[in-house]
């Protein structure tokens, strides 16, 4: 009997199923050997996935991750992996997964590739060297480098203004009838907290400030050509004062006064879009968010108290005989913190500066007769940017201003530039270490032989002599631009 005729026509199907996931097989295994990266289709080794492909990352953005579809020869992964521009860093795997981690934040305004080329496979049980990998090439970017301040001059005059380097384009960010006091950036550098007043009022706007938030056009697709404000806080029943925006974007604290009862004051935090809620009443001076923007750090008696963001907050710990937070560590492990040695009558007219950390370090970097106004770490937290005075004593008492530079595993501090006149002033640091920016009186050095910083504080940026040398030398540049309170954003 023919065979052919004992088979139903469900045989026959499943048979042509059969012959041709076979011939499906073969094809991916040969394809798998043979084909290069134009195929469409490849059985081989390859890279899975890549979580920075092109994506932009700033300086919070430490580590990379690559995923393979199979086993590799780890060694000829490592030896054949390029980042162009180059990135230092170090590579840990897990599995199938291999993680390349930053030494320091990549620099803000570049383009880079990542690429894997001639990497093998590599099974448990296979003594030769295997198939090689499909070649790979993914792209990111870094944010654009940006700063801020507040002009003084010309039609800058009391406005925000933006500075993208990368684009070399400057914008005024807020209208003519405001006058902006003070500011802080969102995370992602999108946008400005600031505090300001109508102009009219002049120096006693300062009693009458509202809060608002602006648009930078950077890190978004929001179109900027002409930022509006957005009122977030008013003035209507209390006096706003100092306030500080959370590392998340999503809470900000204010201390403000009852316009009505001088004596009801306390510290306010603003979410979203709903009412300010009253986290204490208690007498506080400065204060500052922690990094994991669920407490803050408030100067409270003889010492920090650290308080939950939640209404009507009790001190989840205290830290005694300090007097003022000036910074955190990104990782929110340690602090810079000032105690004024009220607590020493040998040092009752000087101030020492302390690193504290988590694991109950305290460690005093320096003591002074004169003033610690502002420090802010580095971003690996392996150096801390001071701006201090030094206090000649003579007929009259001067503090002359310096910047210095602790290395926090040596403690030793060496000065990075000397000012000849006293002034008040911050210090920014790059979220990415390229330099410093800080203002300076014209009056306060005899290089600034521009006529236009006669009236008003010029920018500076302070940078190392060589970034790819890493030069313990550093330069001063006078930047052409007029103003205070100059700031890098993130």
């Amino acid at each position: 009997m023919n065979a052919n005729k004992l088979l139903q026509p469900i045989d026959r199907l499943a048979i042509a199923l059969v012959i041709l996931l076979a011939l499906i097989i073969g094809l991916l295994v040969w394809v798998g050997n043979v084909c290069d990266d134009t195929c469409i289709f490849y059985a081989g080794a390859r890279v899975n996935g890549f979580n920075w492909e092109n994506k932009t990352i700033g300086s919070e953005d430490r580590a990379f991750i690559l995923n393979f579809n199979r086993p590799l020869d780890r060694t000829s992964v490592e030896q054949n992996l390029t980042i162009s521009p180059a990135l230092p860093g170090k590579i840990s795997w897990s599995g199938l997964r291999l993680a390349y981690t930053l030494k320091s934040p990549a620099p803000y305004g570049e383009n880079y590739q990542v690429s894997l080329a001639e990497a093998t496979e590599r099974f448990s049980n296979q003594e030769k060297v295997g198939n090689k990998i499909r070649p790979f090439a993914a792209k990111f970017r870094s944010r654009d480098r940006a700063s801020a301040y507040i002009g003084t001059q010309g039609i800058e005059k009391g406005k925000l203004v933006l500075f993208n380097w990368t684009q070399q384009k400057k914008t005024i960010l807020t209208p003519n009838d405001l006058t902006v006091f003070d500011f802080e950036p969102y995370p992602q550098g999108d946008r400005l907290l600031f505090s300001a007043a109508d102009n009219k009022l002049g120096i006693k706007g300062i009693l009458n400030l509202q809060l608002y938030t602006v648009t930078t056009g950077l890190n978004s697709e929001v179109n900027n050509n002409n930022p509006q404000p957005k009122l977030i806080l008013d003035n209507q029943k209390y006096q706003n004062n100092q306030f500080d925006l959370a590392e998340d974007g999503k809470k900000i604290l204010v201390q403000r006064l009852n316009r009505n009862n001088p004596n009801n004051s306390g510290l306010w935090m603003i979410t979203a879009d709903q009412p300010p809620q009253l986290i204490t009443d208690a007498q506080i001076g400065d204060f500052l968010i922690a990094p994991d923007s669920q407490t803050v750090a408030v100067a409270q008696g003889e010492g920090i108290a650290l308080l939950p963001l939640e209404t009507n907050a009790k001190p989840l710990d205290f830290i005694p005989k300090f007097g003022q937070v000036l910074d955190f560590t990104a990782d929110g492990t340690g602090a810079a913190m000032i105690n004024y040695n009220t607590d020493n009558a040998k040092l009752s007219y000087t101030r020492s500066l302390f690193y504290v950390n988590t694991q109950g370090i305290q460690k005093e970097l320096l003591n002074t007769e004169g003033s610690i106004q502002s420090c802010q770490f580095d971003p690996t937290a392996t150096y801390l940017y001071c701006w201090l005075t030094e206090l000649i004593k003579g007929k009259e008492y001067i503090e002359k201003p310096y910047i210095a530079e602790i290395n926090l595993k040596t403690g030793k501090a060496r000065t990075l530039i000397s000012l000849a006149e006293y002034q008040d002033s911050q210090l920014s640091v790059a979220p990415d270490g390229l330099g410093i920016l800080f203002e300076r009186s014209p009056n306060s050095t005899s290089s600034a032989t521009d006529s236009s910083t006669t009236s008003g504080q010029s920018i500076w940026l302070l940078i190392r002599a060589s970034q790819k040398s890493n030069s313990a030398d550093f330069n001063a540049e006078q930047l052409p631009f007029v103003g205070f309170r100059p700031q890098w954003l993130p």
